[in-house]
């Protein structure tokens, strides 16, 4: 089964993952992989950490002359800033560099909460690894699960869709359009197709730094072309829903998720939210609409997957608020670290990197293979029994 893990710090010496599950021969295009780095550090209202960092991935294992061996995957990211903090990460005289020591926390944060569970009286020890600094490693990951999706014609798209109160119109995605709007989002400072939007989402922003303010908003992810079949109803945890929920959750600061219209469809008739099958002999089975984001019964229907992500303020702010000095039991104001003003845009591009990984786990759960030629044909198999027994024939 795929799956990956990552290791680091924020102001460590880098940040580590591993993959575990990928096929042999698979393509891996480095530069694929440094370009959606580039992506997640890009995005308007990003803090003076992107100034320094230029995020890189080295592969370490795993690869050999651009292609998957089958064996795990591990990559590197060197952490730039590192050179500034060195004295701070490996001092054992917290006393000297006592202005990095951390005893206020912030609220929002996993400050206080992380040093009660691992009784640490130094937050830093905490925010290093709760910081969304980690999230370059994910994004690293995810283009690997990308260059996968991608053999069998999948493929994932983000837009943001609101930043605070200001929202964009959604752009409906699909093959047809794809790569005229991935070109777009490329140029936009803030991930949107919405240029009339985007601009009052660049203001409310700079109003928002103005007032040592911080803005969340929301964001959208989609995977055309998948197969049906991905996921299963047989048990809660294969539902293919719960686990892109769980996925987008993951990412620091997402507090909600919807699949498809999911919050509109609860305050709709049910003739309305579904969507209606037809067929005709040229097109098969198809639909008029996908209010259901692609997933039925906790599988994938063969429709767009897709699915919105809501992400709350940065907690750091430069106007902090009340917080407590747990060392002298007194009350202040919340530690300020440097940080975004928003970070919306980033976090379209990590949720990329998570809906990935959700769908390239599934398909291999259903296709298998220690080897893409294998998958491949098990696929192949799979899209001509759709076609002849169920007359579905997409890709």
């Amino acid at each position: 089964m795929i799956k990956f893990s990552t290791s680091g710090e924020s102001h460590g010496q880098g940040l580590l993952g591993i993959i575990e599950g990928m096929p042999a021969g698979l393509t891996i295009d480095l530069n694929l992989v440094n370009h959606d780095l580039v992506r997640r550090q890009q995005g308007y209202g990003r803090g003076g950490r992107m100034k320094i960092e230029s995020d890189q991935a080295e592969i370490l294992a795993g690869v050999r002359n651009g292609q998957t061996l089958g064996s795990p995957i591990a990559f590197l990211i060197r952490n730039q800033d590192y050179e500034n903090w060195q004295e701070i990460m490996n001092s054992g005289d917290c006393a000297r560099i006592n202005e990095k020591v951390v005893k206020r926390p912030r609220p929002g944060h996993a400050d206080l909460t992380g040093a009660m569970k691992y009784n640490q009286s130094d937050m830093r020890n905490i925010l290093e690894r709760a910081s969304a600094r980690e999230t370059a490693a994910r994004v690293a990951a995810g283009a690997f699960f990308k260059a996968l999706l991608g053999v069998f014609q999948l493929r994932v798209f983000s837009q943001v869709l609101s930043i605070g109160d200001v929202f964009a119109r959604s752009v409906k995605i699909d093959r047809t359009n794809i790569d005229e709007l991935s070109s777009l989002m490329e140029t936009s400072p803030l991930h949107c197709a919405d240029k009339e939007s985007e601009a009052s989402m660049i203001e409310a922003i700079d109003r928002a730094r103005g007032a040592g303010e911080s803005l969340g908003g929301s964001f959208e992810i989609a995977v055309l072309d998948p197969p049906p079949g991905l996921g299963s109803y047989v048990s809660w945890e294969q539902r293919l829903d719960s686990r892109v929920a769980a996925a987008l959750m993951s990412i620091p600061a997402i507090k909600a998720v919807e699949i498809g219209d999911g919050v509109a469809n609860a305050m709709t008739p049910g003739s309305v939210v579904h969507d209606e099958l037809f067929f005709n002999q040229e097109r098969g089975i198809y639909r008029r609409s996908n209010n259901a984001g692609g997933i039925e019964g906790g599988m994938s229907n063969g429709q767009t997957i897709w699915a919105r992500a809501y992400m709350k303020p940065i907690p750091t702010l430069t106007k902090p608020l009340a917080s407590l000095d747990t060392e002298r039991w007194v009350e202040e104001k919340a530690t300020v670290e440097r940080s975004d003003i928003c970070a919306v845009p980033a976090a379209a591009v990590v949720g990329e990197a998570m809906m990935a990984f959700v769908l390239a786990q599934a398909f291999m759960e259903k296709f298998g293979g220690d080897n893409l030629d294998e998958t491949g044909r098990n696929y192949a198999a799979y899209r001509d029994y759709l076609k002849r027994e169920w007359k579905w024939e997409k890709i």
